[in-house]
């Protein structure tokens, strides 16, 4: 299932998924374009700690990073319809979202 290949594969997928570029995802990391093209092109293996900040970019988590595409975790019908809801939203869409929770939590706490 996973090759010497699959971490830098997985960027390049998901990089294409959220239609972003390595410089995009660079900067949404905090690591430079270098780094994300060195991984990229030698097909190293990341620090974990990189490996967090590249997921911190994307906007998933690690285990995210390691299920096979469309996969989601055992959660509720709901907790998936939510989800893949949100996975189709732009930048700015998520950010209209967001905030627009952030408005009901401080309107339902005392």
């Amino acid at each position: 299932m996973y090759s010497e290949y699959y971490i830098a594969d997985r960027i390049v997928q998901l990089c294409e998924k959220q239609n972003i570029t390595k410089y995009q995802l660079a900067k949404r990391s905090g690591l430079s374009e270098s780094s994300i093209s060195n991984l990229l092109n030698r097909h190293s293996d990341p620090r974990f700690t990189t490996l967090c900040r590249i997921c911190d970019g994307f906007g998933i988590t690690i285990a995210q990073f390691f299920l096979p595409d469309g996969e989601k975790f055992d959660l509720t019908f709901e907790q998936k319809y939510i989800l893949d809801i949100w996975e189709s939203f732009n930048d700015e869409e998520k950010r209209l979202v967001n905030a627009y929770i952030d408005g009901i939590k401080k309107r339902t706490q005392p």
